[in-house]
């Protein structure tokens, strides 16, 4: 059964390396999004009055960015899904110690459009 591979890595620069690794391990293909955490985006929503009505681009450039990646991919069944997992933590870090991220795999059940890798 073909299964999905979620990551969600806290460092952003280790994102492209992520990416790098996947496509050596032979992923077929991933989408990468910028996505929130549920803490950041309370504490942004909590700082929203400091907000000046018109930011200058100095403003916006230095304010900290909570963003992280969610980096998915579905991968066929004679995936070595375990390989890819232990190697991804390799790289970002044991994903058991805090502001590390996140991954996770689901089994999916009916897939269109899934190619090997080339």
């Amino acid at each position: 059964m073909p299964n999905l591979i979620v990551v969600i890595v806290t460092d952003m620069q280790v994102c492209h390396d992520v990416i790098r690794l996947w496509e050596e391990a032979g992923v077929p293909g991933a989408t990468i999004l910028d996505s929130m955490g549920m803490r950041h985006l309370q504490k942004r929503h909590a700082h929203r009055d400091d907000l000046p009505l018109m930011p200058s681009l100095r403003n916006m450039l230095e304010q900290e960015e909570y963003n992280h990646r969610t980096v998915f991919s579905v991968v066929p069944d004679d995936f070595d899904v375990d390989d890819l997992i232990r190697r991804t933590e390799a790289l970002v870090g044991d994903f058991g110690a805090e502001h590390t991220g996140l991954l996770f795999v689901m089994p999916v059940t009916q897939v269109r459009g899934l190619r090997k890798a080339s």
